[in-house]
């Protein structure tokens, strides 16, 4: 267990623990830029600084990192390199060095992001990099492009190799329709991330460019269009928050299948009907972010038709869900609990989310804190939730430890309460007052005030809940209680090895049985 095995480490698990370690730190990160923006915005005027482009880098580094350094290396970097191989009965990823290589790009990237807060011209440009500001800012939008390339390629060598290892390296015996569910929805993720990150490592590049050699693209009084970037940035970074929901579902169906002792209901309508009805209609509904740019009202209204479209298949993924719930015998171990917070915040921000896909209501709500309420119920806070449901859920077999119950639940309360208190909160806001999003200061809106003292205090209690799951991670991984192979009495492969498992995963590789399923939990009464 030296530093060296493990900076040089290709097994599998290492990489995906070496994933975790850096999108938690970066998660970090992200939290005190949440919180010295949230402390900002308690009272009128400068509270903790007098400068806005202070500000704006905390919000910069706040989207960019929260994003592309923690909940999309956290799924498809720390639970797909960790799950997968495990789950199909493989001894490795089908690329292991090539594995190796990612997870180091990733590092890259995460210490380019922390730079950010000692370089003298530290990036300001927001997690959207928008033009004509970006190429006109003092701040360093380059840093912002390589930090941008770096993690997105990252991602794309990974989405190839795990295609490859799902596609070529399953158990003697699994075929397609005996996956697990996460399986599939990392393997749909994946085929997102090569479509989509091509397109936004082009936009970020040509920012560069116009800035630092002299381009045109997207400046308009030499023949650019900053629109231009705008539906590039969006092609890319609508569908990612797909290749966020998708796996993030797909972990909260395993939780809810192995805590319910129930199959997956419907399995082939999820998988089939939801998870790649999500990935054919995700290319299909990026322009409602556009929906104030002046475009015609035929464009509007087709896309709204498109954005409402989403909610097909992932109605059936949510049906999915609640089926598999059915007549099921539940226990409440922490994953669980984690899994049910999420579902419900899910619930909150995918209905609250209608409005904003229809033309007439998000011409007024795009710009304000209805719109921050929202994301971060159906994206930033059910995407976190659910990679801490996985992390509880999974340590056991990475540690062979336990985690302290007590604590995870009080950190569970503690992450719901002070989460509805903010964003609850932000959305009631934006419908009521319009307060409008990303400023620095509210004084036209002094009626606020209130408002946003109680945010202020929410994100301290939601502080406290996620420091205190941190914290009983890293307790739990050195004095936790002993676990057993299967403390929570999954049929999933990955539970069928020790804990932790060897290098190689089994001493014998697996075979699987022609009427095994990793959901044989019984048929419903």
């Amino acid at each position: 267990m030296s530093l060296k095995e493990w900076v040089f480490t290709t097994d599998h698990k290492r990489v995906g623990v070496l994933y975790l370690i850096g999108s938690v730190a970066a998660f970090i990160v992200a939290g005190i830029m949440a919180l010295l923006m949230r402390v900002e915005l308690t009272t009128l005027g400068p509270t903790l600084t007098a400068n806005p482009t202070t500000y704006n880098v905390w919000l910069y580094a706040h989207g960019a990192v929260i994003l592309l350094g923690f909940q999309i290396p956290a799924l498809t970097g720390f639970a797909a390199n960790y799950a997968i191989p495990l789950m199909i009965g493989a001894k490795d990823v089908a690329f292991p060095r090539v594995n190796a290589f990612s997870v180091w790009l990733f590092y890259m990237g995460v210490i380019l992001a922390l730079l950010t807060f000692v370089m003298p011209d530290p990036p300001d440009v927001l997690w959207t990099g928008y033009p004509p500001y970006s190429t006109i800012t003092s701040g360093n939008t380059a840093f912002y492009t390589l930090t941008v390339l770096l993690i997105g390629f990252a991602s794309i060598i990974a989405g190839v190799n795990f295609l490859t290892t799902i596609a070529y390296m399953r158990a003697p015996g699994m075929t397609w329709n005996k996956l697990n569910i996460f399986v599939w929805g990392t393997a749909g993720s994946f085929v997102m991330q090569l479509i989509y990150v091509p397109v936004l490592g082009t936009a970020v590049l040509l920012i560069s460019f116009d800035k630092y050699l002299g381009t045109s693209f997207f400046d308009p009084t030499n023949g650019g269009d900053v629109l231009t970037y705008q539906n590039l940035f969006w092609f890319y970074s609508h569908p990612a928050v797909y290749v966020i929901f998708v796996p993030f579902f797909a972990i909260i169906m395993e939780i809810f299948a192995t805590f319910a002792k129930n199959p997956i209901f419907n399995y082939k309508v999820a998988v089939y009907g939801g998870i790649w009805g999500i990935v054919l209609v995700s290319g299909e509904v990026w322009i409602h972010h556009l929906y104030v740019t002046g475009m015609p009202d035929w464009l509007r209204i087709g896309q709204m038709v498109t954005t409402l479209l989403i909610s097909v298949p992932v109605g059936l993924m949510t049906i999915s869900l609640i089926g598999t719930l059915y007549k099921g015998s539940i226990t409440f171990e922490s994953p669980m609990v984690y899994a049910l917070g999420t579902f419900f915040l899910f619930l909150i921000g995918g209905l609250t989310g209608i409005p904003l896909a229809v033309t007439s209501l998000t011409v007024n709500l795009g710009e304000t804190y209805y719109v921050v309420g929202h994301f971060h119920y159906v994206m930033a806070l059910t995407g976190t939730l659910s990679i801490f449901a996985g992390v509880y859920y999974w340590f056991p077999k990475i540690t062979g430890k336990m985690c302290n119950e007590t604590w995870a639940k009080l950190g569970f309360l503690l992450n719901f309460i002070g989460a509805n208190m903010i964003f609850w909160r932000m959305m009631e806001v934006g419908v009521r007052e319009g307060l409008p999003r990303r400023y620095y200061d509210w004084a036209q809106f002094p009626q606020v005030a209130d408002d946003q003292m109680f945010m202020t205090i929410g994100s301290v209690i939601l502080a406290l809940g996620f420091a205190i799951t941190v914290l009983n991670w890293v307790f739990g991984a050195i004095s936790g209680k002993k676990a057993g192979d299967n403390p929570w009495g999954s049929q999933s492969l990955e539970w069928t090895t020790v804990s932790p498992p060897p290098h190689g995963n089994w001493p014998t590789p697996p075979v699987v049985s022609e009427d095994w399923s990793p959901y044989a939990y019984g048929k419903r009464a």
